[in-house]
């Protein structure tokens, strides 16, 4: 495909430069703020060169082209646009500038799982690396394979286990970031809420932390490692403390005194309000869970796998890395993941279903590559690309999901990370064999169903 050129074609169907409000990408999609959607000429865009599928979602309107292309369309789409920036921090206000564009679009529901999704998905890469060497050495520790106790598997255990430990900084610098505050006075808060002093409960069962008397009131000596809700909620204290204090604090004092009781006043709220709040929170959360996954079992599975897919159409999925996160810390292992997964596997049988069935050639050269994508873990070219744009593949699609969820969760399949689905998930999955069974489950199940329902063809 000529990359220039179908960005050029593209412009006049969004309804040209003026309808576009921002625009940037991510790893498969443009990801377009539009003054009126009306105005886009949406079948025609659909049928340009190399488009996998165009919806809206979450106050954009997003045009799939997949990995790797979408990069070279936009170094092209985006000078047309007014979207291309040359310097860095250009380029860090035009993203700042386009999230805050499509938020004003969103329900309040739907802002607040893009708030979520924008914290947790520049983490996952830490937490994905973590969860893969957890996995290697979870099979190590099975087969004997090295001796725990070796100078190589000790290392591999601090490598697996410091993402985890650390994770307060690495969500109190993300989420300041998304909430308006100081990025480092972020990463400070979750180095309070992990600080030595405090016990550190990541890997321990029964320690008892200490309690320091504060004028009376007693704090428990208890770290923060691993959890997620403490350090979101005090980290959105500390933006607005910090917005507020900058608001009535000199200019000739602001760079001292701001960020000095921006610490002080968010340390004492951390340790004696929101954190121990948060923790609270979090355990209920997890608990809940847990009741309803060991109440429910395999239904539990049946719906959430069938239902997956169509959360996916909302944007929300992205918020589940916070609960996932709870999980990993509560429970010790992520058990709605392999859920998700089938529901991703099941996307990409009933995509290759139709790529085996349909005579349509652009259908054809859409569905083989979305169904490969679906089956690493990306599903938005197959759902968008072909099987909601079907309709009865997507249902083909979550009964296959429905299936296999069910499966995972009567065996109890469980990851040690987050982000990793489809056949990456091997990696990171406690029980490997039963996910692989659980996977063969979803893709037959979704490809019979998709040929059982039909759907109907196009005439090209």
């Amino acid at each position: 495909m000529n990359h220039k050129e179908v960005a050029e074609q593209l412009v006049p169907l969004l309804g040209g430069k003026e309808n576009i409000v921002s625009a940037t990408h991510c790893a498969t999609r443009l990801r377009l703020v539009m003054d009126d959607e009306s105005k886009i000429d949406k079948s025609a865009v659909e049928e340009l060169d190399g488009v996998k599928g165009a919806f809206s979602s979450s106050g954009q309107y997003q045009v799939i082209f997949g990995t790797g292309t979408v990069n070279k369309v936009f170094a092209h789409f985006g000078p047309l646009v007014g979207a291309s920036m040359g310097e860095e921090e250009e380029k860090k206000d035009a993203s700042v500038s386009h999230k805050d564009a499509a938020k004003s679009k969103m329900n309040p529901f739907a802002r607040f799982a893009r708030t979520l999704s924008n914290i947790f998905v520049p983490i996952i890469p830490a937490i994905v690396a973590a969860g893969m060497l957890m996995g290697l050495l979870g099979l190590m520790r099975t087969y004997e394979w090295m001796d725990p106790a070796s100078g190589l598997f000790v290392m591999l255990d601090m490598f697996s286990s410091a993402s985890f430990i650390i994770l307060p900084i690495l969500i109190g610098f993300s989420a300041a970031r998304e909430f308006g505050g100081n990025t480092y006075l972020g990463a400070v808060i979750g180095g309070i809420m992990t600080h030595p002093a405090l016990l550190n409960p990541w890997g321990l069962s029964d320690a008892q932390p200490e309690t320091l008397d504060f004028f009376g009131f007693g704090v428990e000596m208890l770290g923060y490692q691993g959890t997620v809700i403490p350090v979101l909620l005090t980290v959105y204290v500390m933006s607005w403390l910090e917005k507020n204090f900058r608001k009535i604090v000199p200019n000739a004092v602001d760079l001292l005194l701001t960020p000095f009781l921006t610490v002080i006043f968010t340390g004492f709220v951390a340790l004696l309000v929101v954190g121990p709040l948060g923790r609270a929170l979090g355990n209920g959360l997890t608990t809940a869970l847990d009741v309803v996954y060991e109440t429910a079992g395999p239904i539990a599975g049946l719906i959430f796998g069938g239902l997956y897919s169509t959360i996916v159409l909302t944007g929300v999925h992205h918020s589940f890395h916070a609960i996932e996160a709870e999980l990993l810390n509560n429970v010790g292992g992520n058990y709605l993941l392999p859920i998700w997964a089938m529901a991703n596997i099941a996307q990409g049988g009933a995509t290759l279903a139709v790529f085996f069935k349909t005579r349509n050639k652009k259908t054809k050269e859409i569905a083989l590559p979305a169904a490969i994508s679906a089956f690493l873990g990306i599903t938005e070219p197959a759902i968008f690309g072909v099987n909601l744009k079907h309709r009865r593949p997507f249902i083909g699609a979550a009964i296959g999901g429905a299936l296999g969820g069910a499966y995972v969760v009567f065996t109890k399949v469980m990851a040690n990370g987050i982000g990793l689905t489809g056949i990456p998930m091997f990696a990171i999955a406690q029980d490997p064999i039963n996910y692989g069974i659980g996977c063969l489950i979803a893709l037959g199940g979704a490809v019979i169903a998709t040929l059982l329902l039909g759907w109907k063809e196009e005439a090209k």
